[in-house]
């Protein structure tokens, strides 16, 4: 089957696509709302499915909207702004729901509570692919959608004011070729206030002084304050300035340094310690893949004890320095995988904190956790698939419940446009 045909969307699935049926296949698309009927013109052609592209949209969903971007389509970074924002948040709290019930076997019948974000201008940290463009000029900009081909972009209505800025600089810097020849790639990082950069540049060789790049961002992009220069050829590093910013969330400050995880909604960063924590208090609580303590700090502030633990060895120099900034002295850092941890450990916990990256949490953790027995455990992902998973080491199923159920579930739309979500489930102990 190659060629096009009409399908009618039924829903959306998790990774930006609208489900359909043609002929006993399921097919994916992208750009769609549930309800329309859209011409796919097929990709890919499974056994069981079809992977396509819409050429067309024969019946439109009246809640289809023009996009803000003139990239969108193109540019592989946003996948919802053909749908209003309100839309976008309902979709994902289905999606997270309609996942957690086929993936997991947990059937969540409870309110999901929605904590929505400005739709635009929200994210503090952005990464830029400098490569040729279509007319074998280089240009800055994302990659396309599934593909190594560059999409130049010198707009992107999802970044903070500061990193619009900076993408329109280094635009006009690599079309002037007013930078060394042999950058890659950008990772920019904006600080609380939206004006001091962090700056990662990634080359595959460079020749001269490090002033020839420094000098004209500098004077392009007044608050840059450190950049980190990877040279692949001979895989070194150079730092110029401090190697941090300092980011401010509620009353708390924040060293992240280069190679640190932080979250990258500046909207929503200030309220994320009391979804996550709710009204957590007591003796003992454990923060496991703490980052830089971005909740490790206000735990300090609820119970006796608390404990961040850290594998990344960057990250975990900027936790244990901001633990003792903070003047707090309950607080302590660990430096060490979560899995070796938690198989050194024996105290329970009063409350524990999961927030692990894409792949989730190691099957022997979640075990330990569960032998241990915290009486609540918060897990905050960032990958509905991998959460359900999860979470059937320690919710069980109806016919096999595990020592923990759910007692509330939030989705927090950490990434408007996108079909990424965050979740955060909190899980107490049965009695």
């Amino acid at each position: 089957m190659t060629e096009p045909f009409e399908v009618r969307i039924e829903k959306l699935v998790y990774g930006g696509e609208g489900l359909g049926r043609h002929e006993g296949h399921t097919v994916f698309a992208p750009f769609v709302l549930p309800g329309e009927t859209v011409t796919v013109e097929p990709l890919e052609r499974h056994k069981k499915f079809i992977r396509g592209r819409v050429t067309a949209v024969a019946i439109p969903s009246p809640e289809r909207v023009a996009a803000e971007c003139p990239h969108f389509g193109t540019c592989g970074g946003c996948n919802y702004q053909h749908m209003p924002y309100e839309a976008q948040v309902r979709y994902k709290a289905e999606i997270l729901r309609e996942t957690l019930s086929r993936l997991g076997r947990i059937v969540w019948e409870g309110a999901i509570t929605t904590h929505g974000s400005p739709p635009y201008g929200y994210r503090n940290r952005a990464q830029w692919k400098i490569a040729p463009a279509a007319d074998g000029q280089p240009a800055v900009g994302y990659f396309e959608a599934g593909s190594r081909r560059l999409c130049p972009a010198r707009v992107c209505p999802i970044l903070s004011p500061r990193l619009r800025e900076a993408l329109d600089v280094f635009s006009r810097l690599i079309a002037a070729r007013a930078l060394p020849a042999g950058l890659r790639e950008v990772e920019v990082f904006a600080d609380d206030a939206d004006e001091k950069l962090l700056l990662n540049l990634s080359f595959e060789e460079l020749d001269g002084p490090l002033e020839a790049i420094t000098d004209p961002l500098r004077a392009e992009l007044p608050g840059a304050e450190s950049f980190l220069i990877h040279i692949g050829r001979g895989d070194r590093f150079e730092l110029v300035g401090p190697g941090y910013l300092t980011y401010g969330v509620a009353a708390h400050r924040f060293r992240v340094g280069h190679l640190s995880f932080f979250q990258v909604n500046r909207f929503l960063l200030p309220g994320l310690a009391e979804i996550a924590l709710g009204d957590a208090r007591g003796r003992l609580a454990l923060d496991l893949f703490a980052g830089v303590g971005l909740f490790t700090l206000p735990l300090a502030h609820r119970f006796e004890r608390v404990i961040g633990v850290e594998s990344n060895a960057a990250t975990a120099r900027d936790l244990e320095r901001n633990l003792q900034a903070s003047g707090a002295a309950s607080p302590a850092a660990r430096h060490s995988d979560v899995a070796a941890f938690l198989g050194r450990w024996h105290e329970t916990p009063d409350f524990v904190l999961l927030d692990p990256p894409r792949a989730g949490v190691p099957a022997a953790s979640l075990q330990r956790l569960a032998k241990l027995g915290p009486a609540v455990i918060a897990y905050l992902s960032c990958d509905p698939a991998t959460l359900a998973r999860d979470l059937t080491a320690l919710v069980g199923t109806k016919e096999k419940p595990g020592k923990y159920e759910i007692s509330a579930v939030h989705l927090v739309d950490m990434f408007p446009q996108s079909y990424h979500l965050e979740a955060l489930l909190r899980l107490s102990r049965r009695a």
